[in-house]
């Protein structure tokens, strides 16, 4: 299960990165982003390291206070955070039509709750696609205690350069991870040289709207937030990601903002003012709560250095994710299916 206990958000800050070294890793990461006077460019070309620090640094606070699955989900009244992710990764199963024994890559696969969840409700077999080492080795004893060692595993690597065969899997899913690309069509390239001819890949993106203004200094002051705060070397448009289908070689199927179709918003889990006992990390108490007690590990030098610093710039995600999402400039869950044609040709003729 994930770790959610203060002893355990403790013991998970820094990830794999020495506890001495936590508080200069938090230097270098900062200084990735505008808002520290870190360039786009610069990002991009450092893309790996970016999202290594990133989750070296956050995945201990994500365990703590989201679970074992680090993605947003719209949702109905009524329905808990955990309640909505699940029925969200049932939402990509059956979207791809998974079926029992089928071979699934999961490209950016976090510490692997969506693939614990997945992997039962469809009984396929699947490879989580990671490139931090903190992660994979948190997603193995999450697999191990959900008895799930024979159905899944881990896979260290690049997803910009997977170190997979080409035609090796029956299906793909992307959920919310290849926003930390330096290229849209370079990371679905990839997935489509590795699935199967004919096959389906779900892809759930972060994506600005077509309401975002580049030329307006608070949503790009918005932009900058929550690249600071999730590790993100910049933020595409839906248009862009659906054209990077198409340019990478996949059939579109369909492309949706799913937050659209949900009374409740994905980032409603942002705002500190809604109250929730299932998610009371996420309220303006727990957040309170959470703060005081991080600075009383690090003074206690139970956590390291640098850990109320980390706190901070996940705070800017989660003010960022709330403004963008409230003003509707960015979304969090920009569905996009799409198929590899069956030959090379189909997509250009429009036929088998």
């Amino acid at each position: 299960m994930a770790k959610s206990g203060t002893l355990d958000l403790a013991r998970g800050m820094g990830g794999s990165v020495r506890k001495e070294d936590v508080k200069s890793t938090v230097d270098q990461y900062v200084k990735y982003h505008d808002l520290h006077g870190g360039e786009k460019e610069l990002r991009k070309s450092n893309y790996a390291d970016l999202a290594n620090k990133y989750y070296d640094l956050a995945t201990g606070f994500y365990e703590y206070g989201w679970g074992d699955s680090f993605h947003f989900a719209g949702g109905w009244q009524g329905e808990t955070l955990r309640e909505c992710t699940k029925r969200h990764q049932h939402f990509i199963a059956l979207q791809l039509g998974l079926r029992k024994g089928m071979k699934v890559l999961d490209v950016g696969c976090g510490i692997g709750g969506p693939l614990i969840e997945i992997a039962r409700f469809s009984s396929t077999l699947i490879t989580g696609l990671n490139n931090n080492d903190y992660q994979i080795s948190r997603g193995k004893e999450l697999i191990f205690s959900a008895g799930l060692s024979e159905q899944c595993c881990f896979l260290k690597g690049d997803f910009m350069n997977m170190p997979i065969a080409d035609n090796t899997f029956e299906a793909a899913y992307a959920l919310q991870a290849t926003p930390h690309a330096p290229d849209a069509q370079g990371v679905y390239s990839e997935i489509y040289r590795v699935l199967k001819p004919g096959k389906y890949f779900a892809l759930d993106e972060w994506c600005l709207t077509d309401w975002f203004d580049p030329s307006n200094a608070r949503h790009l002051a918005i932009k900058a937030e929550i690249e600071l705060g999730d590790g993100l070397p910049d933020i595409r448009t839906t248009r862009q990601c659906v054209q990077a289908m198409n340019d990478a070689g996949f059939e579109v199927i369909f492309a949706k903002d799913l937050a659209e179709d949900f009374p409740c918003p994905w980032y409603r889990m942002m705002d500190p003012n809604k109250l929730s006992l299932t998610s009371f990390q996420c309220t303006r108490p727990g957040r309170i709560m959470t703060r005081a007690i991080v600075n009383i590990l690090e003074f206690l030098h139970i956590a390291p250095a640098g850990s109320v610093e980390i706190y901070n710039f996940l705070q800017s995600a989660s003010e960022g994710l709330l403004k963008g999402g409230r003003e509707g400039i960015f979304t969090a869950n920009f569905f996009i299916l799409g198929r590899k044609p069956l030959k090379e040709t189909e997509i250009l003729n429009g036929s088998l």
